[in-house]
């Protein structure tokens, strides 16, 4: 098989002309503005708090800083746009101050928000519906000119849980779904993009183990890939576990994830991450074999 760990050069042009350099694998640190985030630990208290979490992320390596104030756990209260816009616009703005440097990226599904957040500062759009949520958020993203993270999902963040049966092959089943979303995307003139296979999104912990098992499989598309398994119940699960227990359980699906080729490690402990990108890296230099599947 061929090396999928570290493939050839990928960038994203953002905002101002600068490049997010995706050659070896990155760290995306999670910051949450919602007040029922499913990792209590992950909560934004104030914007003190905010300010220091996100400079810590920074310093411990994190290449890009993702914002979020809808909860997209399963089950979580749907808010209107202007509540997300509340909790998320001071949020980025402050942190866009403090860190004229850091790539930020907003995580939204709604193009009012996503034209809002681009003008205060947001390099990237992680938009966890790909485009299924609002109509207007793929020619949004068009008009605005940043990268954007594809996600698969299937139902709404209320709903989601209803949708885990598949009638045929998981994987197949998203590598179609991703086609489909891209071709859409470039009409649109989109042309930096992330995929992200959405561990946990109308999936069971078995799908998401599946998909990780297969993740390689994604190369197909010759895009980076993102993997967001932080803390997720696909980790703490099956081990009997709570969210607060489970960055160990974290640390090595993030290992298996980059042997599977994924370039974004989207966590909320990214000491940690950086940590397990540097081991991989100098256990599976460029020119090492790969795990099989």
């Amino acid at each position: 098989m061929q090396d999928i760990c570290f493939s050839p050069a990928q960038t994203l042009r953002c905002p101002g002309g600068r490049v997010l350099d995706l050659r070896h694998p990155r760290v995306m640190g999670i910051l949450n503005l919602t007040p029922d985030s499913f990792y209590e630990g992950s909560r934004v208290a104030s914007e003190a708090d905010l300010l220091r979490r996100a400079e810590a992320m920074l310093r411990a390596g994190a290449a890009v800083l993702d914002l979020g104030s809808y909860s997209s756990r399963p089950g979580a209260d749907d808010i209107s746009v202007d509540e997300e816009k509340r909790r998320l616009l001071p949020a980025l703005e402050a942190v866009r101050r403090a860190f004229p440097e850091a790539f930020l990226s907003v995580d939204t599904f709604r193009a009012a928000v996503a034209v809002e957040a681009v003008a205060a500062g947001a390099d990237v759009l992680n938009d966890i519906s790909g485009g299924t949520l609002d109509a207007d958020m793929l020619p949004t993203a068009g008009r605005l000119g940043v990268p954007y993270i594809l996600m698969h999902l299937r139902g709404t963040p209320q709903t989601m849980t209803q949708h885990t049966h598949y009638e045929g092959d998981l994987v197949l089943e998203l590598i179609r779904y991703f086609r489909d979303k891209l071709t859409t995307l470039r009409t649109h003139g989109v042309t930096d993009v992330v995929l992200d296979p959405g561990f946990g999104f109308a999936k069971t912990p078995a799908q998401s183990h599946e998909l990780l098992r297969r993740l390689h499989e994604l190369s197909l598309l010759n895009l980076p890939v993102l993997a967001g398994m932080s803390r997720k119940s696909m980790v703490y699960k099956p081990l009997g576990l709570q969210p607060e227990a489970a960055l160990a359980g974290t640390i090595a699906l993030n290992t298996l994830a980059l042997r599977g080729g994924a370039r974004l490690l989207r966590v909320h402990d990214v000491a940690e991450a950086v940590q397990t990108i540097q081991l991989v890296s100098n256990t599976f230099p460029p020119t090492s074999t790969p795990i099989s599947p």
